[in-house]
């Protein structure tokens, strides 16, 4: 049974935390892991629910795994199985990116549609696009469990990519295609620090990348890659919450393990609010003032604002006395947030995809969350509220937030998990 997670609200956050690395860097690393068949490590691996169900897919397609307090090792001598379980892709959707590396590997894969939280239509046009430009050949096939992808590699994967659209997802299934012995030019690629992550890590593997930061990336793969100890880029999206909810509560915090950036566009959104940043090579400190002024918001792609952190940027301007304005470049229906918002007495109003936001005092409520960020905003509303909260939908808030209780708490909130007929018998 899902827990609820309560929070009395009103308290400002204090103190100082360390970030944990990015689970969405950590999941594409550990999907290409499948193309060596020697071993790797990465260290300082998230423990979140996301990870565990990618680690049993990888599981299932011939991966070992073993931690080490929050170090993993994987290795894959051989490809056991060519197909991903329907189960296990419907929950996430980053375990899609197996496709190309498994096709790569072992010269076929079969994935399913995947799931993952559905705030927004979410296409993978652009991962079959690309494979298919590499020289892939990509067929689906309707099952009784729903639509699956097959991929077959019938020659080192090879070709010019050009993508309709800036595409993380796309882009990483094409680099992973390519880095076993093939070659390709990828064009209007993302920016974003993930597809860096993953590019340095290849490159650790033993392929060449050009052009790592760019639009504009070209991977020469090579027959067999090594394997390597790897350390993952710290959670932007982690620290973006966690600021937020300072600044929400009107606390002071530092955060450790950072890229400060990475996080540009946040820094500047939150000092142009008013609050009080200083950065060293890898920490921030906010320190907020007690009167912040609102801001307008647009989420867009990398060097851009997150689109990961437009819920929790909603949340915190909720907070804020005056008029701000949100749309979201990458997601634009992504407001799953907002109604429960408005359960907490947020004057929020969506119009022509743009939310409208008359920052107020929140009171606290029962609210869900129903996709990861939209439950990093609602904590960082129930931080604020005066009075207790109740937020269901830890099974997405857990796959996105490592021992969210602990950490809270250690910042000075009061957080509490309790199973539901114990919440409802709550103050």
């Amino acid at each position: 049974m899902n827990r609820i997670l309560t929070i009395r609200g009103g308290v400002p956050l204090s103190g100082e935390l360390r970030i944990f690395p990015a689970k969405n860097s950590a999941l594409k690393l550990m999907a290409a892991s499948i193309l060596t068949a020697e071993p790797v490590t990465l260290t300082e691996v998230p423990r979140l629910r996301d990870i565990d169900v990618l680690l049993e897919l990888l599981g299932h397609l011939g991966t070992r795994h073993a931690w080490e307090g929050r170090t993993l090792h994987l290795h894959t001598p051989e490809i056991r199985s060519t197909q991903a379980p329907f189960e296990l892709v419907g929950k996430m959707r980053a375990s899609f990116n197996v496709l190309g590396a498994l096709a790569a590997r072992a010269g076929e894969g079969t994935v399913p549609l995947p799931g993952g939280c559905n705030f927004a239509e979410r296409p993978v046009d652009q991962h079959i696009k690309a494979l298919r430009a590499l020289g892939f050949e990509v067929t689906t096939e309707i099952t009784e469990q729903g639509l699956a992808y097959t991929a077959r590699r019938r020659k080192p994967a090879s070709g010019r990519v050009v993508y309709d659209l800036p595409t993380l997802g796309g882009t990483e299934q094409a680099l992973m295609a390519a880095a076993l012995g093939g070659e390709a030019v990828l064009v209007n690629t993302p920016q974003e620090p993930e597809i860096v992550d993953l590019c340095n890590f290849l490159t650790m593997m033993g392929a060449e990348i050009k052009g790592i930061g760019s639009s504009i990336l070209h991977i020469k793969g090579k027959p067999s890659l090594r394997g390597g100890r790897y350390t993952v880029i710290p959670d932007r999206i982690e620290a973006g919450t966690y600021l937020f909810a300072a600044a929400a509560t009107r606390g002071s915090i530092t955060l450790t393990n950072v890229e400060p950036f990475h996080m540009d566009a946040v820094l500047d959104k939150l000092a142009q609010s008013g609050h009080h940043i200083t950065t060293g090579q890898d920490w921030i400190r906010l320190e907020a003032t007690p009167n912040p002024q609102p801001f307008n918001l647009e989420a867009r792609e990398y060097p851009g604002f997150v689109t990961d952190l437009q819920p929790p940027a909603t949340a915190y301007l909720a907070t804020v006395h005056g008029t701000s304005l949100v749309s979201d470049r990458v997601y634009p229906d992504r407001f799953t947030h907002a109604s429960e918002l408005a359960r907490m007495g947020a004057d929020v109003t969506l119009k022509d995809r743009t939310l409208v936001i008359q920052g107020r005092q929140l009171t606290g409520a029962a609210v869900e969350a129903r996709d990861i960020r939209a439950g990093g905003g609602l904590i960082i509303a129930a931080l604020a509220a005066e009075g207790e909260s109740h937020i269901t939908g830890m099974q997405y808030i857990e796959r996105g937030y490592d021992d969210i209780e602990n950490r809270l708490r250690s910042l000075g909130a009061q957080v509490g998990l309790q199973m539901p007929d114990l919440a409802l018998a709550a103050d």
